[in-house]
């Protein structure tokens, strides 16, 4: 049972006025004033234990790839906790976003105000990746966003938020000159209505024309996130004169999309390519309906880069299966952060916040780092064609890589300087 004038008190001190706020008063009033408040912050008395909560897509239009995000955090944890290499300990909370920001911001709130956690992780939908942005810079706790539309580290950015997902920016350097060049210079456009499908557009598009002064975009479309009839938009599509359709959509969005899009030929007549066309989830759904359409490559298990072979069969151990790039997300954003406490000697998020950007450490991508000014990681990319497998799973077969330095453009170009 929880008494409550304990809990009446850590909500207080946690209220949304802020940590730095609280810091602040905690140096007025003296270690005596606010003893009551010391548990709500962090660090395990210690200094070395952080409490993190997660926050995937367990129901909602996500909810297939909530699940492998999550137990990606948690393997991270499970290596942490028993590794000499790490100083630091994790303990970790579970929310739901549901896929929605409210109640990803509410879920936050939660894990936050009664449950102690100081770093969060999680989201799919970049809409909520956003609201929890607001948040941590809000609360002055460490977020790592699993969205991946350009302003969660462009001009959404704070100091607080540090992101292992690939951005869209990362993909459009794999994918644009590509399908400019290989694979129509016609162009349709259709796009999840929201943050990531806009992302998709306007960032997929100027790269296009900038590989290629022949692209024309001869059509753009939205649908509602979450739909489940795509008819029309297929005809529009199957009707113009467009030679590539770029599919802005991830999760049951794309996978709806494309198996009405191959059961009404649509494959015959135009090149189909979405930046995460590749995901595992994605081409386990569609299985051949998959075979021939492109995308960008975030991530695959059979990577030989840094330590990625042991991540795959640590994960393969626990799960019978190979990680996505949901899992290497959340496998990645705990490791990479919690690099970060044991370098600042402090589970303080505002201690953390000064040491991060800008460390190099060893990843499942080999040597990488928080990029200073934006706080993004520098991951590599490619440009992939789904090809058939072995049984259900068709492969990917990479067509052209971008190193991580090359793959993402200018801080200035994406709105963010937190230099």
């Amino acid at each position: 049972m929880v008494d409550n004038d304990t809990e009446e008190n850590r909500n207080h001190c946690r209220s949304r006025s802020g940590r730095r706020a609280f810091l602040a008063a905690a140096g007025a009033a003296g270690v005596t004033g606010l003893s009551g408040c010391l548990g709500s912050i962090g660090g395990g008395g210690g200094g070395n234990t952080v409490t993190y909560g997660l926050l995937n897509p367990m129901s909602g239009a996500y909810s297939s790839l909530g699940p492998n995000q999550r137990r990606g955090a948690e393997l991270a944890v499970e290596h942490i906790n028993d590794s000499d290499a790490f100083d630091t300990q994790v303990e970790t909370v579970t929310g739901d976003t549901q896929t929605d920001s409210t109640a990803a911001v509410q879920e936050a709130e939660r894990l936050v105000n009664r449950n102690g956690a100081t770093y969060l992780f999680g989201a799919i939908s970049s809409s909520v990746a956003l609201a929890l942005n607001e948040f941590a810079a809000e609360q002055e706790i460490v977020y790592n966003p699993g969205g991946a539309a350009v302003p969660i580290t462009g001009e959404a950015c704070n100091e607080f938020v540090f992101r292992t997902e690939t951005n869209t920016a990362q993909i459009a350097e794999a994918v644009s000159a590509y399908t400019a060049n290989n694979l129509g210079t016609r162009v349709w456009f259709h796009i999840a209505d929201y943050a990531y499908g806009e992302s998709v557009l306007n960032r997929v598009r100027s790269r296009m024309q900038d590989a290629n002064g022949n692209v024309e975009v001869v059509g753009t479309s939205r649908s509602q996130l979450g739909a489940s009839n795509y008819d029309s938009f297929i005809s529009e599509i199957a009707n113009s004169d467009a030679e590539v359709a770029v599919l802005g959509m991830t999760g049951g969005d794309l996978i709806n999309f494309v198996s009405q899009a191959d059961g009404q030929g649509l494959k015959d007549q135009v090149n189909i390519m979405s930046p995460t066309m590749t995901f595992q989830t994605v081409r386990g759904a569609l299985g051949d309906a998959a075979v021939g359409t492109y995308g960008g490559v975030r991530y695959l298990p059979k990577l030989t880069t840094g330590d990625n072979q042991q991540f795959v069969e640590a994960y393969r151990s626990q799960h019978d299966e190979d990680p996505d790039n949901f899992a290497r997300v959340g496998y990645e954003s705990l490791r990479m952060t919690v690099r970060g406490v044991d370098a600042a000697g402090s589970a303080e998020p505002t201690d953390v916040v000064e040491q991060l950007p800008g460390m190099e450490m060893d990843t499942i991508f080999g040597p990488n780092r928080f990029r200073d000014c934006d706080h993004q990681a520098t991951n590599p990319t490619w440009m992939g064609e789904v090809v058939e497998g072995n049984g259900n799973l068709p492969g990917v077969e990479t067509l052209q890589k971008v190193e991580g330095t090359d793959a993402l453009p200018p801080c200035s170009e994406l709105g963010c300087d937190l230099g």
